[in-house]
């Protein structure tokens, strides 16, 4: 069993810019080696992101600067946990981040965006009720965008995304 740590948030630089949170659970082992948000190649979530903000996608660099400009604050709900391998499945002692802290520095946030139903689940069991958070948010739970869930295509991820977020962004 690994002790996986999770990234800091990418978090928009004006506080008052950011509008919406999307929380994934932890990230995978590619993702923890390479030290960055979805790294894994087919994870559908920067060709999502990318078809969403209809700009080009490639390096860290863009990625970051897209989900700041967009007012996209992106995190997980895990700060640590032990887990063998990279599904959420197999996640022991989970640790959650603290949200009390980003919606202090960030309260335009009134939407939380779940990828997929696993994320949703640890925040509710770990955080809804146990911090402090606004009485008013809006949470949606949207298909995981993880190689595992393949019972959906690409497109049809990417085409849920669009039509739960087209008018959040």
């Amino acid at each position: 069993m690994d002790v996986c740590n999770g990234f800091d948030p990418i978090v928009p630089d004006a506080p008052d810019s950011a509008k919406l949170l999307i929380l994934g659970t932890m990230p995978s082992v590619e993702s923890l080696n390479q030290s960055f948000y979805y790294a894994h190649p087919r994870n559908a979530f920067w060709p999502i992101l990318s078809a969403l903000l209809g700009q080009e996608l490639l390096t860290v660099e863009q990625k970051i600067h897209a989900l700041k400009s967009a007012g996209i604050l992106l995190w997980d709900v895990l700060a640590s946990c032990e887990r063998s391998g990279s599904l959420d499945s197999a996640i022991k002692k989970p640790l959650a981040n603290d949200f009390t802290w980003i919606f202090k520095h960030h309260p335009h946030i009134k939407t939380i965006v779940f990828n997929g139903k696993s994320a949703e689940t640890l925040f509710r069991r770990h955080v809804y009720g146990k911090q402090n958070l606004p009485s008013d948010l809006t949470l949606m739970t949207l298909p995981s965008t993880s190689p595992a869930n393949a019972r959906l295509t690409l497109e049809d991820k990417r085409l849920l995304w669009q039509e739960k977020l087209s008018d959040l962004l």
